[in-house]
């Protein structure tokens, strides 16, 4: 997997063994790999301190905490001090251990820290790329399946006349939050990719609803 982290390969063989307590199919390797190359692709325009990025991107999910647990909005602030110490021992990021751990830390949408250099910006804009599009509707799947939630309501599957539970219901997940994301992009490169994936996500919406509601 370290190639897919060219050219920080190094730092990745380093970082990867701690990237996880705990992985699953939506937040594995895979998931780094792509973040990294959404990183790197907006860092190009962008700017910023690529390596500090790099760090931030193969640590940002390195303290894994249930979607449905009451601890979650603090998984990130959790992931900062975590990869504080182990930026801290592996050398080389002496003046910039705040920028990763600030760049972890303020990633999460649950968290609602507001990013504050260049890279939390950029880290925050690559992860949630991954959360829409045609990427981020399977992972949407795949975690509701693993959190036992239903797919729709049979009753009322827009939730026109209920309350909207993502966490019962995985179609109320697009309109709850995913739609949401897109708005808070902190980039205009990251914007601008945001829009393409939108589009994406918001079509396997319709669709399944189009076949849900008129098979």
């Amino acid at each position: 997997m370290t190639d897919h982290f060219a050219p920080f390969q190094d730092l990745a063989s380093a970082l990867l063994p701690h990237a996880f307590d705990v992985e699953d199919g939506a937040h594995d390797a895979a998931h780094l790999a792509r973040v990294f190359k959404n990183a790197m692709r907006i860092h190009a325009a962008e700017g910023g301190d690529a390596e500090v990025i790099a760090a931030a991107v193969l640590l940002h999910d390195c303290v894994n905490v249930e979607k449905n647990s009451p601890d979650r909005p603090h998984a990130s602030r959790m992931a900062a001090r975590k990869a504080s110490v182990l930026i801290q021992n592996l050398g080389g990021f002496t003046d910039r251990v705040d920028k990763v751990a600030h760049a972890i830390e303020a990633h999460s949408f649950s968290a609602d820290i507001q990013p504050e250099t260049i890279e939390a910006k950029i880290l925050q804009d690559a992860d949630r790329l991954d959360a829409i599009g045609m990427i981020g509707a399977a992972r949407c799947f795949y975690i509701s399946g693993c959190m036992g939630s239903s797919l729709y309501d049979p009753a009322d599957p827009r939730a026109l006349h209920r309350d909207i539970n993502g966490s019962r219901f995985t179609l109320d997940h697009f309109p709850e939050k995913l739609f949401k994301l897109t708005e808070g992009f902190q980039t205009q490169t990251g914007q601008a990719l945001a829009q393409t994936r939108h589009a994406r996500l918001k079509l396997v919406y319709d669709i399944l609803l189009d076949e849900i509601e008129n098979g």
